[in-house]
């Protein structure tokens, strides 16, 4: 067996860095190479090699591949639904070009395996509000949800024509205490932790009764590993895998904090962002990655709002 050496594109980000970090547990810190366009995260400095890369510049990406002995890519670099619908052009044209670049690399070097996170924004009015299940009608509103749900089609595309090994998560939001978001709808479900132990009040830009689709990193990491660990032959989706783990609106966050800082107070004014977050699902139905690789989260709202509460402190 080859031995693995896994470059992490997008690594500063609010995915990249705990991946980059839970990855070179497994493999060997001098066997994942993190890089970014940004500076380097503070939490992965003296971690492990790190590389400034540009994903939309192949012919540098390519290089890097080479020299490194590459074996599995992991794509974090995106621009997310908030920032994407501000510079549509730019979002679709880095989403998709950056993918294709690492697609077509990935065929030519026979890279092992990559992986590519698609999203819960794939999804869009039409869908089933609750329990949306693996295979539906997807007809997105955002260039975030466009550019995913293309994207998807693509990794299906080098799978099936190429026998690219590419894996894929719709995630839903994400909600984490070592790295900040991302411009990502579903935000509010990190600065209001943030704000209840600064200010002890917050203004949520959701109207209180807006249900979506969350995930605490750790679940979120684990899932990643572990559907990149489960074998070829157990995955029947080549596009995106739906996983689950929380659902709950404004308010309810509101309450489970409240139970930590009784005097904590929201108060409601919801801005462009409500028109994306009612375009999507409040809740998924993810029994396919349950069947196939033993997908089960592990932490529920009073779990992980003790557990951010406790690390932002």
């Amino acid at each position: 067996m080859t031995k693995e050496k896994v470059l992490v594109i997008g690594a500063s980000g609010q995915i990249g860095v705990e991946l980059t970090l839970a990855l070179r547990k497994i493999y060997g810190n001098a066997n994942v190479v993190a890089s970014d366009l940004r500076e380097e995260n503070e939490l992965l400095k003296g971690s492990g090699p790190y590389v400034s890369l540009d994903v939309m510049n192949k012919e540098m990406l390519h290089v890097q591949v080479i020299r490194q002995n590459i074996t599995q890519i992991y794509l974090l670099a995106a621009i997310l639904s908030a920032t994407g619908e501000k510079n549509p052009n730019l979002a679709w044209h880095l989403n998709m070009q950056g993918l294709l670049n690492v697609l077509d690399i990935a065929r030519e070097e026979k890279l092992h395996k990559v992986y590519w996170p698609s999203s819960i924004a794939v999804f869009g009015p039409t869908s089933p509000r609750k329990d949306c299940p693996q295979r539906t009608i997807i007809e997105p509103s955002t260039v975030y949800g466009i550019s995913k749900y293309a994207g998807e089609f693509w990794c299906n595309y080098f799978f099936e024509r190429y026998g690219v090994d590419v894996r894929s998560i719709r995630y839903p939001g994400l909600i984490s205490y070592k790295s900040a978001p991302g411009g990502g709808t579903t935000d509010y479900a990190i600065e209001i932790f943030h704000e209840a132990l600064e200010s002890g009040s917050y203004k949520c830009f959701l109207k209180e009764d807006t249900y979506l689709p969350m995930m605490y990193m750790p679940d979120a990491i684990r899932a990643t590993i572990e559907l990149m660990e489960a074998p070829a032959a157990n995955l029947t989706v080549r596009t995106s895998y739906n996983v689950a783990a929380l659902s709950f609106s404004p308010k309810e966050i509101g309450e489970a904090i409240r139970r930590h800082l009784p005097a904590f107070t929201i108060q409601y004014d919801p801005d462009y962002r409500q028109h994306i977050a009612d375009s999507w699902p409040q809740s998924i139905d993810d029994s396919v990655a349950r069947a196939e690789w033993g997908w089960k989260p592990e932490y529920d709202l009073t779990r992980m709002t003790a557990e951010m509460l406790d690390n932002l402190k």
